[in-house]
């Protein structure tokens, strides 16, 4: 199948030919006619399969057919979780709509940089709006923007996009949006608490490759490597002198962690970047593009990194601590084995995080085999505190904002 094949327009389909694109994937090619068509979407696929493509060529198309005189009110909003990704998506259909003999204004607004020259940006307005929830009610609220206008609303990384640390500021943007639109909801994994929630969004959508369950890139090796936790960063540097890898990607629970760790690397002689989110947007944006030039061999982030960001050509990533949803495992995993490339994943076992990545292999419906390197053998038995009674399972405490919306609900009752 042809991109021509899924009804493009022809200058939709040079932008493609300059960018080296071939083939649709197995997602653009079920999504982009059902979008051209008007149609509401919940569409599930791996990581780096091209999602983007498969929700933005259509809203291009669809926005081109009848471009703006004059004033230019959004179009589309396409939500993201953050700030790199609305960056990443922004540049991606500026590339898609390159050929159009329309120019169209496509913008991307986030926090954690000043909010007037993004006001500036917007005067005018913009075709298509690529935006984090919180800064943009905070443009709405300055009247820098207008949402009556949208005809195409796609939350991007649907499943964290429809959480809880999303609800009220999702709530309030749904609010200001017209009752009569196409809405998209695009994701790797789609647990079922989130289904349920599609329905109230949604009106008699079309459901691709829905999976309830996490699933994992079937080009991606994993690996579980039992550890202690305190000979955890010397095994991350043997494996990096001896994999050789070009680039890899550890991800950590903490930004103190992700400072230690990289600060460590560093020592060692090892070129290591910290990625979190106490950074100001300008060093967050430095590290990110300095890793995907490899100025830097090692990337040490947080769940920041692990959400659509897309580094090509990544050999490896190392969970060094666990995360705590079972379902961001896919995720984090799914930044290596991008566009049909091959990947290695790597976790590390310790004795704390034994009962969580047991848990993790639950709900990804697969079983890795153990493994340990000479010379960082883990301990047979466990640190003498781990005998304390458990409290929960790492992943299923409440977090402090659940606590907090239950108390609200509780004193509204």
């Amino acid at each position: 199948m042809s991109f021509a094949s899924l009804g493009l327009s022809e200058h939709l389909l040079s932008s493609l030919d300059q960018l080296g694109y071939q083939t649709p994937t197995p997602i653009q090619q079920k999504a982009v006619p059902v979008v051209l068509q008007g149609r509401d979407v919940v569409a599930a696929a791996q990581t780096g399969s091209g999602k983007t493509a498969g929700f933005g060529l259509p809203i291009l198309q669809r926005i081109s057919q009848q471009p703006a005189k004059g004033y230019r009110p959004v179009r589309a909003l396409v939500l993201v979780p953050t700030r790199e990704l609305a960056a990443q998506v922004a540049e991606a259909l500026n590339h898609y709509a390159a050929q159009l003999p329309e120019r169209l204004k496509i913008e991307a607004v986030f926090g954690g940089v000043s909010i007037n020259p993004q006001m500036m940006a917007l005067r005018g307005g913009c075709d298509v709006l690529v935006a984090t929830p919180g800064r943009l009610l905070d443009l709405l609220e300055n009247n820098a923007t207008d949402l009556r206008g949208v005809d195409s609303l796609v939350l991007d990384e649907a499943d964290r996009m429809l959480d809880l640390g999303f609800a009220d500021e999702l709530g309030w943007i749904l609010e200001e949006l017209p009752a009569k639109r196409q809405t998209l909801l695009f994701s790797a994994t789609f647990p079922e608490a989130v289904l349920k929630l599609t329905e109230q969004l949604l009106d008699n959508p079309v459901h691709i490759e829905v999976k309830t369950e996490s699933t994992v890139a079937e080009l991606v090796e994993q690996r579980a490597i039992e550890v202690d936790r305190t000979n955890r960063t010397m095994l991350l540097r043997h494996l990096i002198d001896q994999e050789n890898w070009s680039r890899v990607l550890v991800f950590v629970a903490s930004r103190r962690g992700a400072n230690n760790v990289a600060m460590k690397l560093a020592k060692y002689g090892i070129r290591a970047v910290a990625l979190h989110g106490e950074l100001t947007q300008d060093a967050r944006t430095k590290a990110l593009a300095e890793f995907k030039k490899k100025k830097f061999q090692v990337l040490v982030a947080t769940d920041l990194a692990s959400r659509g960001i897309d580094i090509a050509q990544l050999p490896c990533v190392v969970n060094y601590d666990l995360p705590r949803s079972p379902a961001d495992y896919v995720h984090r995993i799914g930044r290596t084995a991008r566009a049909g490339e091959s990947g290695l994943a790597i976790s590390f076992i310790d004795h704390e995080s034994d009962a969580h990545f047991k848990l993790i292999e639950k709900r990804s419906r697969q079983t890795l085999s153990r493994e340990q390197i000479a010379g960082f053998e883990r301990s047979p038995e466990p640190p003498a505190e781990l005998e304390k009674p458990k409290g929960p399972v790492k992943g299923k405490r409440k977090s402090k904002k659940d606590k907090l919306r239950e108390a609200a609900a509780r004193q509204q009752k």
